[in-house]
C-alpha cells in the first residue's frame, strides 16, 4: 500500500505536468499571437514565472481543494487516483481537439465524481467553496472581460496622442511584464490545486505512514500543512509542463478568438492576471483558461464587437459547461474499476 500511495503522488505530479502542458496557452497565447516572442522563448519565459510563484503564493486554494469539495473522512487512495484519472482523461481529450477547457474544473469534477461513486451525493460538502467554484465558472470570464476591456479603453485614452508605431514599440516591451504577471498568477492558483489533492491523500493514510523510515517517511504529514517537497514538486511539474507547451490550444487562444496586437495583448494579459490574483488571494479555485479567454474577448471587443469570433467563443463555453460532469463521470467509472481490483 505504501508504494501504491507513492505511485499516486507521482500521478498527481503527472496531472500537474499535463495541467501546465494543457494551460501553457493561457500564459503564452497572447504574446505569441502578437509576435512579441517566439513560441520557444514564450514557453521558457512562462515556465520561469510559473516556478517563481512557489516562493510568493499562499496555500488557501490548496486548502479549499483539500477540504472544501468532498468529505475528508471518505478519502482513500483509490478515490484520489480515480479523481486524477478523470481529470487527466478529460485534459487529454480537450488538448487533442484543441479546446481550451479548464484543468481546474476537470480536477474538481474528477474529485467530486470519485467521491459520489464511493458515498453517493452525501460525499459532496455543499457550501462556500462549491458556491464560489460554480459561480466563478460564469464570473471569472466576465471579470477577465471587464478588466481586459477597461484596460484597453484606458490605454486608448492615455496614448491617444502618441504615434501608433511608438505605441506598438512600447507595448511590445510592456507585454513581457504582463505575460510574466499572467504566468505567475496561473501557477499560483493551479499548482495549489494539485498540492491540495496530494495533501488530502497523505492525510488519509497518515496512520499507515507514521512508522515508515527513510525516503518514504516524507509521505507522513503530521498536520494539515503542505510539506515543502509537495509545494516544490507541484510548481516544478506545472513549470515543466508549461515549457513543453500546448501548441494546439495556443492557436485557438492566440489567433482564432480575435486578432491581437501588443497593446491588446498587454491589456488581455494584465486583465487576466488581476482577476486570477484576486481569486487566489481569497482562496477561490478558478479557471485560468476561463479568465484569460474572457480578457482576450474584452480586449478584442474594444476594436469592434464583431472583432471577436463569437462562434469560437461559443464552442469554448460549451466545453466549460460539460467539463465538471464529464470528468466526474470518467472518475466515477475509474473508482468502480479500482474498487473492484483493489478493494
Amino acid at each position: 500500500m505504501v508504494y501504491y500511495v507513492a505511485a499516486i503522488v507521482l500521478i498527481a505530479f503527472v496531472f500537474d505536468f499535463i495541467n501546465g502542458f494543457h494551460d501553457s496557452a493561457n500564459s503564452i497565447a497572447t504574446i505569441v499571437g502578437t509576435r512579441v516572442l517566439s513560441p520557444f522563448a514564450a514557453v521558457l519565459w512562462a515556465a520561469l514565472w510559473n516556478f517563481a510563484a512557489a516562493f510568493t503564493s499562499g496555500e488557501l486554494v490548496a486548502k479549499a481543494i483539500q477540504s472544501g469539495i468532498i468529505r475528508t473522512d471518505i478519502v482513500t487512495p483509490n478515490l484520489i487516483l480515480a479523481g486524477l484519472l478523470g481529470a487527466i482523461a478529460w485534459n487529454l481529450i480537450t488538448w487533442f481537439y484543441g479546446i481550451p477547457s479548464s484543468s481546474s474544473h476537470a480536477l474538481i469534477g474528477g474529485y467530486a465524481g470519485a467521491g459520489v461513486a464511493k458515498a453517493g451525493f452525501s460525499a459532496i460538502t455543499w457550501g462556500t467553496k462549491w458556491i464560489q467554484t460554480l459561480s466563478f465558472i460564469v464570473i471569472s470570464p466576465l471579470v477577465g472581460m471587464f478588466f481586459g476591456f477597461v484596460l484597453m479603453v484606458a490605454v486608448y485614452w492615455i496614448f491617444q496622442k502618441m504615434a501608433p508605431a511608438r505605441v506598438d514599440r512600447f507595448f511590445r516591451t510592456a507585454q513581457l511584464a504582463s505575460s510574466a504577471l499572467l504566468s505567475h498568477a496561473h501557477a499560483a492558483n493551479d499548482a495549489q490545486k494539485t498540492m491540495g489533492i496530494i495533501v488530502g491523500l497523505l492525510v488519509s493514510v497518515r496512520p499507515m505512514m507514521a512508522a515508515e523510515t527513510g525516503f518514504l517517511h516524507h509521505l507522513y504529514v503530521p498536520g494539515d500543512g503542505i510539506p515543502l517537497w509537495v509545494k516544490l514538486g507541484a510548481y516544478t511539474a506545472i513549470s515543466v509542463g508549461t515549457f513543453f507547451g500546448g501548441w494546439r490550444i495556443v492557436h485557438t487562444m492566440g489567433s482564432r478568438i480575435t486578432r491581437l496586437r501588443p497593446v491588446s495583448g498587454f491589456a488581455a494579459e494584465t486583465g487576466g492576471a488581476i482577476a486570477i490574483s484576486v481569486a487566489t488571494h481569497y482562496g477561490i479555485p478558478v479557471s485560468t483558461t476561463h479568465t484569460i479567454a474572457g480578457s482576450i474577448m474584452g480586449a478584442g471587443a474594444t476594436y469592434r464587437f464583431s472583432a471577436v469570433r463569437w462562434g469560437i467563443a461559443q464552442r469554448i463555453v460549451w466545453a466549460w459547461i460539460i467539463t465538471i460532469p464529464a470528468s466526474a463521470a470518467v472518475a466515477a467509472v475509474s473508482y468502480w474499476i479500482l474498487a473492484a481490483i483493489n478493494p
